[in-house]
């Protein structure tokens, strides 16, 4: 039996305040997976002792701790023991583990299935042991790694976006950003196409893409050092690409309008606009005389996905996630 990730996803929500659900990035997410987060959420019982027969964090045994964590970090009811847990899941080969993988020995305290542990990554197993009580310990420990016995794995991840269909126009686009880890989902596993793009997540954007270094860090009044994007803003304003406000301000969560990207991805790409281009591109709502027009066309002559390709552009209105990934995808593939 494998247990439902959206089951596993909406209870996780509420037990992993400790992550940040903000989007940054093969497909990735800034946040924990589920599995993670059930190790994340069980290392904090380590040291706890191990009680033969123990099910709360006075005292576990290796079962009754698998079986605690799963259920208040994932809500994902197991077995009891150790053997009826061996009979859940999907097996999954040793050079294929995920952390929150249950990891299964044999033969210890009795023949056949007997202890349970969670891959926790890094080789290592987060494990109720009797000396240590819930401690780390090795796959290659000298004891239990010839225990060794299988694993299973109880949530099966998504392997794309929920919120995305897996084909379509602007797939191939968000698909090679998120490859290259230019832009990332969040930890639910969506990647929330109509969400606003700010300028703080513009420049962290498009600086890894370009992959420039600032020699000085620290510009904005509103952008400490301590900013998650404050290293990107820095280079954006360096290389002339992303200038702040009176005042020394660079408001990093203001949102983009569609005109700022345009221009904003003309001028970190040297997008050059030639005649054919701009006869190729006509909005009912823009004129060769708008501030932003090179950085229009540019975007939509460029587009092969068909996104831009519409009668009007609507400047004004909010840049989103995927509007942005789109532009950013075919300025990089610009001949």
């Amino acid at each position: 039996m494998v247990i439902s990730w959206k089951k596993a996803v909406t209870a996780l929500l509420a037990a992993i305040m400790l992550f940040t659900l903000s989007p940054l990035t093969t497909f990735k997410t800034e946040a924990a997976s589920v599995g993670e987060s059930i190790v994340a959420y069980g290392k904090k019982f380590m040291g706890v002792p191990y009680v033969f027969g123990g099910t709360t964090p006075r005292g576990f045994d290796c079962s009754g701790f698998t079986q605690y964590i799963y259920r208040n970090a994932a809500d994902i009811s197991l077995p009891r023991t150790a053997e009826q847990q061996y009979k859940v899941g999907t097996s999954v080969s040793k050079s294929n583990l995920q952390p929150g993988d249950l990891i299964f020995y044999a033969n210890t305290y009795k023949p056949g299935i007997s202890h349970v542990g969670v891959y926790a990554g890094g080789n290592m197993v987060l494990n109720a042991t009797s000396s240590k009580g819930i401690a780390l310990v090795s796959m290659n420990d000298s004891y239990w790694g010839p225990k060794y016995a299988g694993a299973k794995r109880i949530v099966n991840e998504p392997d794309w976006f929920t919120d995305l269909p897996k084909s379509g126009s602007t797939v191939s686009a968000i698909k090679t950003l998120t490859d290259k880890e230019i832009i990332t989902g969040y930890g639910d596993y969506t990647f929330r196409p109509e969400v606003k793009v700010t300028r703080g997540q513009a420049a962290a954007i498009i600086n890894r893409v370009l992959g420039l270094k600032p020699s000085v860090m620290s510009h904005f009044k509103d952008v400490p050092k301590s900013n998650r994007f404050a290293y990107d803003i820095a280079a954006m304003r360096e290389a002339n690409i992303m200038n702040g406000y009176e005042g020394k301000l660079f408001k990093p969560e203001a949102e983009m309008t569609r005109n700022e990207m345009a221009a904003l991805i003309q001028r970190a790409f040297d997008l050059k606009v030639s005649q054919t281009a701009a006869a190729s591109v006509a909005f009912d709502d823009v004129n060769s005389s708008h501030w932003a027009y090179e950085g229009i066309v540019s975007i939509a002559s460029l587009d092969k996905t068909g996104l831009f390709k519409t009668d009007r552009f609507y400047g004004g209105h909010k840049a989103t996630r995927e509007q942005f990934a789109v532009a950013i995808y075919n300025a990089m593939n610009a001949k």
